[in-house]
């Protein structure tokens, strides 16, 4: 028996209508915008609510028929009873996902880091590898990057790479991505054949729009420097690049475009966004029930995945995938496929806490 009411979907419904009624009563254009993301995102919920709602009548319907009718409607009744108990589960398993809590930060756009971790010039490559891979995967979903800072790595790649990511729903499906990268392969300078093993850190942090996260003058030191650009290169000679050290948490953040205003502005929205990530990361770790259910903790010193190029193979640990495409999937065409099975699972655990907390 499902544990939705009937009662749980009428009330999605009608907060729907409501939605729509006041979007046409309204005309400030602030409540608007914030009723149309509503709308917006209601309106699958809704779509799905319906659904169920007329396949359970329509069981209803045909159970009364065959209890009713002469044989010839009772054998059509149990055909269309057994067609409605076909699809009505799947129905309600589906209804069930939608109505799962969401991280409010789902939809928020990031700032994507990648570090070379142990390996020296290998690590560095990995970490060229991953960011090629990040970058076609935002391609496909037809998301917007922005190269905040770079650092080359001497034989390729990067020691450390930042990035603005944003579109339509970013964090919810690269939030999978923190942590520790590892790789298993011979590298180009490896004259004995022998498998090298490297790692790579990814940091995956939510820039939702209008953080409200309060940064005091006497809090940050901001320092100016020789500018460089995105990968190393030199861009001019005067100071205009900027520090902001966050003396309270020692968070320090740089922006080194050609401006030093602009570099001012960048930095301190990379400050704030830095201190909302350390502000979501203490109360997940005070909600340690909810911090559970989740698949990993996002820490960026958790091994989370495993690339072995002479097996073609990549295992995510925090679910005991392995799929032997790592081919594809470092080309970014199937990194998809890992992000949906991780979506699945947390769905799967959070769908049994539901029904062992019912």
């Amino acid at each position: 028996m499902s544990s939705l009411s009937v009662t749980r979907l009428q009330q999605v419904i009608d907060r729907f209508e409501e939605v729509e009624a006041r979007m046409g009563a309204t005309s400030d254009s602030r409540e608007i915008i914030a009723l149309s993301k509503e709308h917006s995102e209601l309106r699958p919920v809704v779509e799905k609510a319906r659904q169920v709602l007329t396949a359970r009548r329509g069981l209803a319907d045909a159970q009364a028929l065959e209890a009713a009718g002469d044989s010839e409607m009772a054998e059509l009744a149990r055909m269309e009873i057994q067609q409605i108990k076909d699809i009505l589960p799947a129905l309600e398993q589906e209804m069930q996902i939608l109505l799962l809590p969401k991280d409010v930060d789902d939809k928020a756009d990031i700032v994507l880091e990648l570090r070379a971790g142990t390996g020296g010039d290998e690590a560095a490559l990995f970490a060229g590898d991953l960011w090629r891979m990040y970058m076609r995967y935002a391609q496909i979903n037809g998301w917007k990057v922005e190269v905040v800072d770079a650092s080359d790595g001497e034989a390729g790649g990067y020691k450390e790479i930042i990035a603005n990511v944003s579109g339509d729903g970013v964090f919810g499906r690269m939030k999978w991505e923190s942590g520790v990268h590892r790789v298993q392969r011979v590298p180009a300078t490896e004259t004995q054949g022998r498998i090298h093993t490297s790692a790579a850190t990814v940091a995956v942090l939510p820039a939702p729009e209008n953080i409200e996260i309060e940064v005091r003058a006497e809090d940050i030191r901001i320092d100016t420097m020789r500018s460089s650009g995105a990968g190393g290169q030199h861009v001019n000679t005067t100071d205009s690049a900027v520090r902001i050290t966050h003396l309270p948490t020692g968070i320090m953040v740089t922006s080194s475009e050609k401006s030093q205003h602009v570099n001012r502005e960048k930095a301190m929205d990379q400050l704030k966004i830095r201190l909302y990530e350390r502000e979501r990361a203490e109360k997940d770790a005070a909600r340690s029930e909810a911090r559970s259910s989740q698949i990993g903790s996002g820490d960026r010193s958790q091994k989370v995945r495993t690339y072995n190029y002479p097996e073609n193979r990549v295992t995510d640990h925090r679910i005991g995938l392995t799929l032997y495409s790592l081919d594809r999937i470092v080309a970014g065409d199937k990194l998809n496929d890992v992000v949906e099975a991780l979506i699945t699972e947390d769905q799967a655990r959070k769908l049994a806490a539901m029904e062992e907390g019912a």
